[in-house]
């Protein structure tokens, strides 16, 4: 007669469970890779079969002749240079001015510390709108410019909310230490606190970097120049115009003395397709890199005692 520990059944128990638990996950990763998945192997199948929705789950007539055109487009280069140099600059800026301004509120020797987060916070829920906003930019000389991308979006009260929360958990003994060695308040915080910030700012970059490269309202509002166009506006217009483009396509391949087949000839499909995937794989890369550093307890350790 054998004798089976409770233990054992409740890992007998929670088989079922894990199977269940891991097969919905995995469906639902799948069910949020799939749109993804459709765009490019729409994107590289034959423009025919993906003109009457004929792709669905595997690439047919495979070719990458639809990234070779796009990439040829009037601009497409000066504008991916604005909107990679928007993203820098602008993630960069955004991540040091919501790292200072979190860990500046929590310090109660600031002057009207209060007031000064009331204020920022209230930026959240309200806007003078549209029109008053153009004004302030054309009043500040900011239309037409690069750093129309930039300045407006420095400061962001959620950043800095995520900051500021992020800085009130850390060990205060941390900045006491410092601050009985002589080490004034900048000292303090570079030291000090942003090292220890980086799970936060990672997530305050990816956040900042995600919108900067998506974003093309600015461009559409502030820019009559074209060489300040980004990528998201060009590509956006390349969409709205794309039956246009196509028979542009066709027209330049004819006169090329190439001879276009069904397969290859570009669509409006297949040029949306295209510059979906264009707008969408770059920023893609940027969470592997900052994945590592959403890790909790960063702080373990840092306080000895």
């Amino acid at each position: 007669m054998s004798i089976t520990s409770p233990a054992l059944k409740r890992a007998r128990g929670d088989v079922p469970f894990a199977i269940v638990n891991y097969a919905g996950f995995l469906l639902f990763a799948l069910l949020c890779a799939y749109p993804f998945y459709f765009l490019i192997i729409n994107s590289v199948s034959a423009n025919d079969m993906s003109a009457l929705g004929q792709v669905r789950l595997w690439p047919e007539g495979l070719h990458l002749s639809n990234y070779a055109q796009i990439l040829q487009l009037d601009g497409l280069s000066a504008a991916a240079i604005v909107s990679v140099a928007r993203t820098v600059i602008g993630t960069a800026c955004t991540v040091l001015a919501s790292a200072f301004l979190g860990f500046m509120f929590t310090q109660e020797r600031m002057w009207k510390r209060s007031l000064w987060y009331r204020l920022v916070i209230f930026t959240m829920y309200f806007s003078a709108g549209l029109i008053p906003m153009y004004i302030t930019m054309k009043t500040l000389g900011l239309t037409n410019s690069f750093w129309v991308y930039i300045l407006p979006a420095i400061v962001q009260p959620f950043n800095i909310i995520l900051v500021k929360t992020y800085v009130e958990s850390m060990p205060a003994s941390l900045q006491e230490a410092a601050e009985i060695d002589g080490a004034g308040t900048l000292r303090v915080f570079f030291r000090i606190i942003l090292p220890n910030m980086t799970p936060i700012l990672a997530t305050v970059a990816i956040f900042t970097a995600v919108a900067q490269w998506n974003s093309f309202q600015d461009t559409l509002l502030y820019i009559t120049d074209q060489k300040l166009y980004s990528l998201q506006y060009l590509l956006y217009t390349y969409t709205n115009q794309a039956s246009s483009l196509a028979q542009a396509a066709q027209n330049a391949q004819g006169n090329l003395g190439a001879l276009a087949t069904a397969a290859t000839t570009q669509t409006p499909t297949s040029i949306r397709m295209t510059v979906a995937v264009l707008v969408v794989l770059p920023i893609l890369f940027i969470y592997p890199l900052f994945q590592r550093y959403f890790v909790k307890g960063i702080m373990l350790g840092a306080v000895k005692g």
